[in-house]
C-alpha cells in the first residue's frame, strides 16, 4: 500500500444564507455551453451519425474536444484523456470566455508533466451526452430546437463509438495511452475492451468495471431529485428564464454527489459541527458550515452543467458492464491487450477498492496499486507525487 500526500483544499469562505438565495435566483435553467458563449480552446468535429444501442439514431454528431502537444509522424504518439461525470473537455487551461471552470488536471497533462505534452499528443473529448460542446440533451435537433426530453439514452459504449468516430476523422490508428478517472475510467476500459488492438497502454483510476449497486442506488437518489424538481418539465426548459429551471433538483443531486465523493474524515476535520458565520443552525435557516460548503458546490454546478446531461450520464454510468454480453466480466477483461495500470484509493467509498480489485484481477500482467488518501473518491483529481510516478513508469513499459 503506498501513502499519498494529497491534501484537502484550502476551505475559502463561503456565501451567507442570503447571498446563496439571490444567487439561485439568478441561476440560468440550463449551465450548458452554447456557442454564443464562444468556443475558447475547443475544437469541433461532425463525425456523421451513430446508431445507438437502443436501436436509436443520432443524425449528426458533433464531438467537442481539446488537444495539446504535437502527433509524430507515424501517430504513435497520441493519448486520450477522458473526463468524470461533471467534466468536459478542458484538462488544462485558465478560466475564460466558453470556459466557466480552469483546467482539472493540469497537473498531470502539460510540458514536463507525467503525461508530458512536449512528448505526447494529448486529446480530451466532451463525452457524448455531456453539455459542453459535444451532442447531448441541450444541443439543437435536426428542428432547431434543443433535444431536452427527446434525447435518446446513451452508454458507455456508445460514448466510446463516438470517441473512436472522432479518432478516425483525426488519422489516428492507435492510443499510446487511454487514460480516464471515475466514469472516464468506465469509457477507458471499455476502449480497451471494444478495441483491444488500437490501445496499447491504459490507465484506469478509481474506476471499475462494472456499476455496483451501491453506486446505482446513489445515482437513483440523484436522478429523482432532478426530476422532482418543478422546474425540470419532464426535461424540456431550455425556454424557462434565469431562476425557473431545475437548478433546485441538480443542485441536491451535486449535494449527494459531493457527499459521497468525499471522506467522513476530512468533512470533521474540515468543518465539524461550527456556524458558517454570523449564522445560528438554531434559528431560522442558519446554516453550519459544512451545510454552506455544499450550498456553495450546488450553485456553482448549476450555472455550468445541464440537468438532462447530468441525467443522461449518471443512467449510462448504472448500466456500465463490460461483461455485458460478452460471457461475464472476467471473458470480456481477458480481451484486453494493453499494459495496464489499475489505482485504487483505500477511502473511496464509490468505487471501493474490493470492485476496483475485480477490475485488475482479470486484466493479464495489470499492475494495480492501493493508493491511501484521506480525500475520498476525489483525490484522482489531486495532485499527489505516486500517481504521477505509476503513469510514468507505465509509459516507460
Amino acid at each position: 500500500m503506498t501513502a499519498l500526500s494529497a491534501l484537502s483544499p484550502r476551505t475559502r469562505p463561503q456565501p451567507s444564507h442570503e447571498q446563496a438565495d439571490a444567487a439561485a435566483v439568478l441561476l440560468p435553467a440550463s449551465g450548458a455551453w452554447r456557442p454564443e458563449h464562444g468556443a475558447g480552446d475547443r475544437r469541433f468535429a461532425s463525425v456523421g451519425p451513430l446508431r445507438l444501442e437502443s436501436g436509436a439514431l443520432l443524425d449528426d454528431v458533433q464531438m467537442a474536444y481539446e488537444t495539446w502537444g504535437q502527433l509524430d509522424a507515424d501517430g504513435s504518439n497520441a493519448v486520450l484523456v477522458l473526463h468524470a461525470l461533471t467534466g468536459d473537455s478542458h484538462v488544462r487551461g485558465a478560466v475564460g470566455p466558453g470556459h466557466p471552470s480552469g483546467g482539472w488536471w493540469e497537473q498531470m497533462v502539460g510540458p514536463g508533466r507525467p503525461i508530458d505534452t512536449d512528448r505526447y499528443f494529448v486529446i480530451a473529448p466532451n463525452v457524448l451526452g455531456g453539455c459542453q460542446g459535444s451532442t447531448g440533451p441541450s444541443s439543437d435537433a435536426a428542428d432547431g430546437r434543443p433535444w431536452g426530453s427527446r434525447f435518446p439514452r446513451v452508454t458507455v459504449r456508445d460514448q466510446v463509438s463516438a470517441e473512436r468516430a472522432l479518432r478516425d476523422q483525426l488519422g489516428i490508428d492507435r492510443w499510446a495511452l487511454v487514460i480516464g478517472g471515475s466514469m472516464g475510467g468506465m469509457r477507458a476500459l471499455e476502449w480497451a475492451v471494444c478495441h483491444p488492438q488500437e490501445v496499447q497502454r491504459l490507465a484506469v483510476i478509481a474506476s471499475a468495471a462494472r456499476a455496483s449497486a451501491d453506486q446505482i442506488a446513489w445515482n437513483s437518489a440523484q436522478i429523482a431529485a432532478i426530476e422532482a424538481d418543478p422546474g425540470f418539465h419532464g426535461g424540456d426548459y431550455y425556454h424557462l428564464g434565469p431562476g425557473e429551471g431545475p437548478h433546485r433538483g441538480l443542485g441536491i443531486a451535486r449535494r449527494i454527489a459531493h457527499t459521497i465523493y468525499r471522506t467522513a474524515e476530512e468533512l470533521e476535520a474540515r468543518f465539524a459541527n461550527r456556524a458558517q458565520g454570523e449564522e445560528d443552525p438554531l434559528h431560522g435557516d442558519g446554516r453550519h458550515q459544512v451545510t454552506s460548503y455544499l450550498d456553495h458546490h450546488a450553485t456553482k454546478l448549476a450555472r455550468r452543467f445541464d440537468a438532462n446531461s447530468y441525467l443522461t450520464l449518471v443512467r449510462s454510468m448504472n448500466t456500465h458492464d463490460v461483461g455485458r454480453g460478452r460471457g461475464g466480466l472476467a471473458k470480456a477483461l481477458g480481451r484486453v491487450r494493453a499494459r495496464t495500470l489499475v489505482v485504487a484509493i483505500t477511502t473511496d467509498r464509490l468505487f471501493p477498492r474490493p470492485l476496483v480489485a475485480e477490475t485488475a484481477q482479470h486484466i493479464d500482467g495489470a499492475v494495480m496499486h492501493c493508493a491511501s488518501s484521506p480525500i475520498g473518491h476525489d483525490a484522482f483529481l489531486l495532485a499527489h507525487p505516486h500517481l504521477d510516478r505509476w503513469i510514468v513508469e507505465l509509459l516507460a513499459r
